[in-house]
């Protein structure tokens, strides 16, 4: 699980160097702005844009679940 989650980790740092690949919140769904400026924090270095800091909580508790989203959402980006 460990190597799994490193490179999911990886992918997505290496990924977001460009443009973040979400136009939504990776938790809830909502449009990123939709309710005031996103909320923004780096999670290992890599950087998540959340709709509210609400959904920061629930992102902490499955991080590998959303570090995956995000990482497959910049794959396709390219």
């Amino acid at each position: 699980m460990k190597k799994y989650l490193l490179i999911i980790l990886s992918s997505a740092t290496l990924a977001l160097a460009g443009e973040y690949p979400l136009k939504t919140c990776v938790v809830s769904g909502a449009k990123l702005g939709e309710m005031g400026a996103p909320y923004v924090f780096k999670y290992e270095g890599t950087e998540i844009r959340l709709c509210c800091s609400s959904c920061k909580a629930k992102f902490e508790k499955d991080p590998a679940k959303y570090l995956a989203v995000i990482a497959e959402a910049a794959k396709t980006q390219k």
